[in-house]
């Protein structure tokens, strides 16, 4: 991975070169990757994401998870962050950029609140971080999305914003659009990282799963991550070149709140007395969304061709360059703030 690692930026920024391109010059290609679908969920999308996510989980070590939460602290920190001040933070950046169009609004809203239980593993892996801590992490996360996503998008875009004169639609979050991508994006991937994890070091040993296995599927996190990068932006071309000034300007708040959210965490974990690695975790957890989970609420909410779910469509294009330099930055913080 050494060489990979070396020039990430450049793999990351060439597939989303590539995405495009395939999706500008090859438009029918477009069309049949969204054939390949299960009601609002790719399958080849689905397919990458779970392969990306399968090497960090396998690696966790399970047998220790229920210590990963005795430092009460950290953990209390982890949850505010990522269910008050997360939130809190897109609904007010929502209303600062687009105070007279509430589809832009609550399509932000709706990404504010769904927290991510994907690709955070993969950043934090990316980042060097404890990927025990990160898994639990998402683990519990995802039990508070299923009990807090309705309720938290239902109050930020119904209920606040006319106190603060502003339009509001009346919204209710299907529980089943949760459960479905909770049970999707994380509960295949744990089995099967547990499962395979435990029967490997049964029948093979814990020597040769740490130095044979491990070395052969850590890889394909990368590999994973760039096939994901390259369909979904070959999917998305057509936005983003037919649409280019509203992608600016989603991006402005998007890449505000990646950022702000990331150090906040950060020096907030820090000052805590947290360690890198754990730092990390918490770090790019409170900072990435479940886009996918946030698409389709959109998408059974407002309807396939609502704004709600284009700025759903559009929030990942602009997380995937945004993280990927956060994970630069959080390995150059690491240097600087943990190097004594």
């Amino acid at each position: 991975m050494k060489f990979l690692d070396r020039y990430l930026t450049v793999w990351i920024f060439s597939s989303m070169a590539i995405g495009l391109g395939l999706g500008y010059f090859f438009p029918s290609l477009s069309s049949k990757i969204n054939s390949v679908s299960s009601g609002s969920t790719n399958i080849l999308l689905a397919a990458g994401l779970l392969l990306m996510m399968y090497p960090p989980l396998v690696k966790v070590d399970y047998s220790s998870f229920l210590k990963l939460f005795e430092d009460k602290k950290i953990i209390s920190l982890s949850l505010i962050l990522n269910w008050i001040i997360g939130p809190i933070f897109m609904f007010l950046l929502a209303i600062l950029f687009f105070p007279n169009e509430p589809e832009l609004m609550s399509g932000l809203v709706l990404i504010g609140g769904a927290r991510c239980i994907a690709m955070v593993l993969v950043w934090n892996e990316l980042a060097g971080g404890d990927r025990n801590y990160a898994a639990g992490l998402v683990a519990l996360n995802s039990m508070f999305q299923l009990l807090t996503y309705s309720g938290i998008s239902w109050l930020l875009i119904s209920v606040v914003p006319p106190y603060l004169g502003l339009n509001s639609f009346e919204i209710h979050v299907p529980f089943i659009e949760v459960a479905n991508a909770v049970a999707v994006y994380l509960g295949i991937p744990f089995l099967l990282g547990i499962s395979s994890r435990y029967l490997l070091i049964k029948y093979m040993g814990k020597v040769w799963f740490d130095r044979k296995f491990v070395p052969i599927v850590s890889p394909f996190t990368l590999y994973a991550l760039m096939f994901t990068i390259i369909i979904m932006f070959s999917l998305k071309a057509s936005v983003i070149i037919s649409l280019p000034f509203t992608v600016v300007r989603l991006a402005i708040p998007l890449v505000i709140y990646f950022v702000g959210i990331f150090l906040i965490s950060f020096m907030l974990s820090k000052k805590l007395g947290a360690t890198y690695s754990k730092n990390a975790a918490i770090s790019f957890t409170a900072a990435g969304n479940n886009f996918e989970l946030a698409i389709a609420v959109a998408i059974s909410v407002f309807g396939l061709n609502s704004t709600q779910a284009m700025v759903g469509v559009i929030g990942p294009l602009i997380e995937v360059p945004a993280l990927i330099l956060l994970v630069k930055l959080s390995l150059w913080m690491r240097s600087k703030l943990y190097s004594k």
